[in-house]
């Protein structure tokens, strides 16, 4: 049920015995959660945010990169109340903790006597955490660490190294409080869609010392120091503390930013909340017979290049899948050849002039019925995956068998290794042997018509058969 903004945000799905700290951490990044409402029994929670603003902010973040709570995903969604009107004798623990967690968040200290958790009441023993980061699937940079943690105060200092196989970093806050605050908010959260998780401490140690700048370890307090060791300097634009009123975990960037780079290559990451971001792509080194198709976003228009046919400009919605598109696709093979896909410096790509003929290099999409994510809030978005050798199939009509898609997709030049259909059997899975095979198919098959008008929807899946 789609429901209208309101700065009451329904979680559902929580995994039992959650605890009010933990479904207030959902919100923290975002603004002030002014009241909650847990319901034990059915797993959801209520969460409500100081403005509507906020909390659209929130839904649309965690559209793009799904929440979890103890390694669970968790649903989120408008709720059709407006406010929240919690019976305080019933509500006591909650709003103690509530309590609490404003005052750190303020940067007070709680009053005295309250119930709340202990995470949120016992004073910060340093200004340093000690992170480390599981299920590390993409690389996280320096920069992408100061970004989200800066949400929560003054970043002074970062050091990464990797200790046990497991990349770790130290990170000094100017106050102890923020670092109590990022802790209480970012333990256990995920960086990027399902993996590079958060695991966080306090570090015994109360100051960091950094001798070298660069893409290792870092001290904003003095740009001044050297490299070292012939490590890459650090750009001066990243030196600038980003806006703390940002509005995602990873906050608003200007796609000009050494940082918004780092991100976009370290990558896979929805970032919410663009302002200024073209949304048009250039790719190049296309196989000439190429067609259109994106997993990653709308596709509005594309443009092959009159007098480079391999190259293409394609408008995206939006910035934001702009990012999506490139940081999952640059490199990717395709059709033997190894694409790139960088940012344009062009905003919008123009229609050929009335009467111009071009050949038909230009095609505008903007109402194809097609779109995989036109609907604000859509399920697609939860479900974008790099690119990978499993393919998640849905839309199947009843009568199609394991043996019609395995042959179906035999067709299209691959080797099917393996197939499961779900228990309803509108969905499977279906792997093929390499993920260039996989790239091919789904180019060739999403939207088939597999009779009666029921088009086959394929995309990558996360998960392996």
């Amino acid at each position: 049920m789609d429901c209208p903004p309101s700065r009451v945000i329904h979680i559902r799905k929580l995994p039992n015995e959650v605890s009010e700290t933990e479904v207030i951490a959902l919100g923290l990044p975002f603004g002030k959660v002014t009241n909650i409402l847990t319901l034990k029994g059915k797993n959801q929670a209520f969460l409500e945010l100081g403005t509507e603003e906020a909390a659209m902010t929130m839904v649309n973040y965690y559209t793009a990169v799904t929440p979890h709570v103890r390694n669970v995903p968790v649903f989120i969604q408008y709720s059709n109340h407006k406010e929240l009107k919690t019976d305080n004798a019933g509500n006591q623990r909650a709003q103690a903790v509530l309590q609490a967690v404003s005052a750190v968040q303020a940067g007070g200290t709680p009053s005295t006597g309250t119930t709340a958790s202990e995470s949120a009441l016992t004073p910060a023993p340093s200004p340093v955490l000690r992170i480390i980061i599981d299920n590390m699937f993409y690389p996280v940079t320096l920069d992408v660490l100061q970004q989200i943690f800066s949400k929560f105060g003054t970043v002074m200092k970062i050091i990464t190294f990797t200790k046990n196989n497991q990349f770790q970093a130290l990170l000094q806050f100017n106050d102890p409080v923020n670092a109590q605050q990022a802790k209480l908010a970012l333990d256990g959260q995920n960086i990027y869609n399902a993996c590079c998780t958060l695991r966080i401490d306090f570090s015994k140690l109360v100051n960091l010392n950094v001798k070298y700048n660069n893409d290792k370890s870092r001290d904003y307090t003095r740009p001044e120091l050297p490299a070292g060791d012939g490590q890459p300097a650090m750009d001066p634009s990243v030196a600038v503390a980003f806006n703390k009123d940002s509005s995602s975990l990873l906050g608003a960037l200007s796609p000009l930013s050494a940082a918004a780079a780092a991100a976009a290559a370290a990558g896979r990451v929805a970032l919410s909340g663009h302002s200024g971001t073209s949304g048009v792509l250039l790719v190049s080194n296309l196989n000439e017979e190429v067609s259109t198709h994106c997993v990653y976003g709308d596709a509005q228009r594309v443009k092959i290049l009159y007098n480079k046919k391999d190259s293409a400009l394609i408008q995206m919605a939006d910035g934001n899948q702009a990012q999506l598109a490139m940081s999952h696709l640059n490199g990717q093979k395709m059709y033997g050849k190894i694409i790139r896909v960088t940012l344009s410096k062009h905003q919008t790509v123009q229609l050929p002039r009335e009467g111009l003929d071009d050949q038909g290099l230009t095609k505008d999409f903007t109402n194809s019925p097609l779109h995989r994510f036109k609907k604000p809030g859509s399920k697609n978005f939860q479900n974008i995956f790099p690119p990978s050798a499993t393919l998640h199939l849905s839309n199947i009509p009843q009568d199609i068998t394991e043996d019609d898609l395995r042959a179906l997709f035999s067709n299209s030049g691959g080797t099917v290794k393996a197939f499961k259909f779900f228990q309803d059997r509108k969905m499977a899975l279906l792997q093929m042997s390499t993920v260039e095979e996989a790239i091919q198919a789904l180019i060739d098959l999403h939207n088939y018509n597999m009779g009666d008008n029921h088009h086959l929807r394929v995309s990558f899946s996360k998960s392996t058969i």
